[in-house]
């Protein structure tokens, strides 16, 4: 019949797959316990060792990169490390109502992590393939803080997620999909001229002035840069005046139409607005 070239972590999928269906054979309820693997490769990684600069890097922002993937807190517990690389084991820290004397085939059929690592890993996928990942906008910041860890240590990450179902997913962030990410993050600017009246609340010497548009406490406020800060001082402004600048407001845009910075820049001052006369 030949041969066939499995990792290891293939076949253990594969004896995982196998226990569940054989303890469901008595218990159909049964599940078998999470878990997650880290798999660390680079120069450095070869020892099986994990150096604590890389796990104050990596473990914090893997745990949040997990939870804004599930859309809620997930708490993760390291278990062990084995070699392989540099392999990192951890698991879901069990929830109150599920710790009394449950054993690991008893853990619940889905769980926050299992959501998050499904999203997770296919949002890796996507970037190592360097598809359009706008879907998942809202995970970029926390999967750019990881990113941004490993190219600090050059390390490439294999993500390996056994869940309770016997099922195996898995990804990998190496040089490509991070190059992708650096990509991703360029910006552009796009310029607006707009109107900003409200009430001066703040004056510094550097050319900002704030404005608050309101008088609630969360009436919008806005800085205002003078590129000239002599203009502002030859405009003798006061605390409390009333004023009605025209802007430009910069937005500094990535490529998925994420706004990383914005600017409000004075040009010049605004005619009042009146109020529309009434039809009779």
């Amino acid at each position: 019949m030949g041969t066939e070239a499995r990792d290891d972590e293939e076949i253990e999928a594969e004896h995982r797959a196998s226990r569940l269906a054989a303890a469901q054979e008595y218990a159909p309820d049964a599940r078998l316990e999470e878990e997650l693997r880290l798999r660390l490769t680079g120069p450095d990684a070869d020892g099986g060792a994990l150096r604590f600069q890389w796990g104050d890097a990596l473990l914090q922002p893997v745990e949040h990169m997990v939870s804004v993937a599930a859309g809620t807190p997930v708490q993760l517990e390291l278990t062990g490390i084995s070699t392989g690389s540099t392999v990192v084991h951890a698991r879901p820290v069990a929830v109150a109502a599920d710790a009394p004397e449950s054993n690991a085939l008893d853990a619940p059929a889905t769980s926050a992590a299992s959501t998050g690592l499904g999203t997770l890993t296919t949002l890796l996928d996507a970037l190592e393939s360097e598809h359009d990942v706008r879907e998942w906008a809202r995970l970029f910041d926390a999967v750019e803080a990881v990113s941004r860890a490993l190219s600090r240590y050059e390390l490439d990450l294999g993500v390996t997620w056994y869940d309770a179902d016997g099922y195996v997913r898995r990804a990998r962030l190496t040089e490509r999909g991070r190059s992708y990410v650096r990509r991703l993050r360029e910006t552009r600017a796009r310029d607006q001229e707009i109107i900003i009246s409200g009430r001066i609340t703040e004056l510094r010497e550097s050319g900002f002035v704030k404005v608050k548009t309101g008088t609630a406490k969360n009436a919008p406020a806005y800085d205002v840069r003078f590129e000239d800060p002599e203009e502002l001082v030859r405009m003798r402004p006061g605390l409390g005046d009333n004023v009605h600048f025209r802007v430009r407001f910069r937005q500094q845009l990535d490529s998925m139409g994420i706004a990383r910075s914005t600017e409000h820049t004075y040009l010049g001052p605004a005619a009042e607005q009146t109020s529309l006369p009434l039809e009779p």
